[in-house]
């Protein structure tokens, strides 16, 4: 879980002195106008559903950090053991002049379920490993149980990933903290298990009576589904912008497919922060 270092922030262009009601009214339409004309909804920032709180992505803190002219320093501290993978790093923002006005903390591991398992490629894949290596994950998805045959990842192979991801939720963390923007977004909601994610917005309830069924194939299924996979092969940042400019027919579409994407676009973000 992250942690928020607290702080008072410097203002360089205010000196020493304290800022007014203006001034951080100023601050705030500020960003409140980068949002609107900079910042696109599913890219640097995303609505978690049945809510109206918003999670600031990576991409989203560096517009702000661009902003507010802010540079960020990562300190490194690798707390790794026993073949675990995992990495703590605290991120501190300075002005352009070197003056420090905050910091923030995060964590990543190995251990974490999104990285410590994967789906199996193929049956003989699950056959084949060892039975304390592999396991039968259930989740829901519109009122229906899901199984998946996962397999344990090698931590090795994520080990870039897992520091990269301990660097932005630091990140996140301090440009939160160091605009004053914990009103605005939340930290780090996209990174949540899906459980605790679904817990949160209520989406363990029961479903509607009304649910729709999955749409029936269809050509146009087919080309949609074709066409969300190969914007998920590009990674998840590259997905979410796609999904975001995707129209509401197409949506409809492959609305019941999304976990799937999902995992596709996680694999492909894997693959990329090998490279």
């Amino acid at each position: 879980m992250n942690q928020v270092v607290q702080f008072q922030p410097a203002v360089e262009n205010y000196g020493s002195r304290s800022l007014t009601a203006a001034d951080v009214r100023a601050q705030v339409n500020l960003m409140q106008d980068v949002m609107l004309e900079v910042m696109r909804d599913g890219t640097h920032y995303g609505t978690i559903p049945g809510t109206k709180s918003k999670s600031l992505y990576k991409a989203g803190a560096e517009k702000l950090m661009a902003t507010f002219r802010l540079a960020g320093d990562p300190e490194v501290e690798d707390l790794s053991e026993g073949g675990e993978i995992h990495y703590r790093v605290k991120v501190r923002l300075s002005t352009a002049s070197g003056q420090f006005v905050g910091a923030g903390i995060g964590e990543c591991s190995s251990s974490e379920d999104k990285y410590a398992w994967r789906a199996a490629v193929c049956d003989e894949e699950w056959d084949e490993t060892p039975e304390n290596r592999r396991r039968v994950k259930f989740s829901k998805w519109q009122g229906k149980v899901e199984k998946k045959k996962q397999v344990r990842t090698n931590p090795a192979d994520v080990a870039n990933t897992i520091l990269k991801m301990a660097k932005k939720r630091g990140q996140v963390d301090a440009v939160i903290t160091a605009t004053a923007a914990s009103d605005i977004f939340t930290q780090d909601i996209e990174d949540l298990p899906e459980e605790v994610v679904a817990e949160i917005v209520g989406q363990q309830a029961k479903p509607s009576k009304h649910a729709s069924p999955p749409p029936a194939d269809s050509p146009e299924r087919d080309a949609a589904i074709a066409e969300c996979k190969a914007a998920a092969a590009k990674g998840t940042e590259a997905f979410r912008a796609f999904w975001a400019k995707l129209d509401k027919a197409k949506r409809a579409l492959v609305t019941d497919r999304m976990e799937d994407f999902k995992a596709t676009a996680e694999s492909a973000d894997l693959m990329l922060e090998g490279d």
